[in-house]
């Protein structure tokens, strides 16, 4: 039986209705400003994705080209700027730590993007609220939030099984372990009980969820496993390699995979749909859909805080 072949399209229309129906019934206007400080063509189509994406559901967008040199002056004139619902940056602008650092250098309570630390650490250790008395939902980092939400549309998720329990039995690999979408991917696949085997040129480490007093959080350790034999074992592959130069063998796939591609460039092989029973060749229009809902949800924390 042939590959389904299934489009970030596809899985976004829904999400995107129901912003598009949220902000008009509330008769609010969110508004979003995306900083741009590179060159970066992938980074530049993002934005052109971002400035369409928010025109038609009725997000205001404002495109701010900086000099990466001025960058963190200008996300601190953004945080105290009460017009301003949500900050994002294109990234790499300087690339390693630097780049980790101008993340928590925007606000909490506007960080679309779910990067800055208190974000990431909550990932990292299954917390999912901000306050209490769980009425503040954190804010998840846009691709591994899409990832997630096009492995339940196409069924991994399993909606029988309780909720963070849903991905009890499955085995899955990703081909990337960056701070920004591989890493956390990897966590929160495995906070919802997924097996994850997390690759990158350093090696291969497994994701599992935590047990007894620490079953709040997801565990690591690296292992010895093989490319070969972690994909081999794998029921779902995820890609994430920024390079056109890489390509996963179609032949270390088992037959009836779902194989899932993030990356700008196409990661797997054009065969791939002899082996995947489903096939997401991008994920990149769910992303900018879930960097509207994040919007969203900060616009409301923000009105809580005033």
């Amino acid at each position: 039986m042939p590959a389904k072949t299934v489009l970030a399209s596809t899985v976004s229309a829904s999400f995107r209705e129901q912003i598009k129906k949220d902000i008009k019934e509330r008769q609010i206007q969110p508004k979003l400003v995306g900083f741009l400080a590179n060159e970066d063509p992938a980074a530049k189509k993002y934005a052109e994705w971002t400035a369409k994406t928010c025109a038609e559901t009725g997000v205001t967008f404002e495109l701010r080209k900086v000099d990466k040199q001025d960058l963190e002056e200008k996300i601190t004139e953004a945080n105290e700027e009460k017009e301003v619902n949500g900050i994002m940056v294109y990234y790499p602008v300087f690339g390693g730590k630097q780049d980790l650092y101008l993340q928590s250098c925007v606000s909490y309570l506007k960080d679309v993007e779910g990067l800055c630390h208190k974000f990431v650490y909550n990932v990292y250790h299954n917390v999912r609220f901000l306050d209490e008395g769980e009425t503040m939902k954190c804010i998840i980092p846009c691709t591994p939030l899409a990832i997630v939400k096009i492995l339940e549309h196409i069924g991994v998720y399993n909606s029988v099984l309780p909720y963070g329990n849903r991905l009890y039995g499955r085995t899955i690999t990703v081909v990337n372990r960056s701070e920004i979408v591989g890493r956390p991917l990897a966590a929160m696949l495995a906070n919802d009980g997924a097996r994850v085997y997390s690759v990158d040129v350093n090696g291969i480490q497994l994701f599992t969820r935590g047990t007894g007093i620490k079953l709040s959080a997801h565990k690591v350790e690296d292992v010895e496993t093989t490319l070969e034999e972690a994909v081999g074992h794998s029921d779902t592959v995820i890609t994430g390699v920024p390079t056109p130069n890489y390509k996963l063998p179609t032949k270390l796939l088992r037959d009836g995979v779902v194989a899932i591609n993030f990356s700008s460039f196409a990661n797997f092989e054009d065969d791939i749909k002899s082996r995947a029973s489903i096939f997401v060749p991008s994920v990149g229009k769910v992303t900018v859909a879930m960097l509207e809902r994040n919007l969203l949800r900060l616009h409301d924390h923000q009105q809580k805080q005033n």
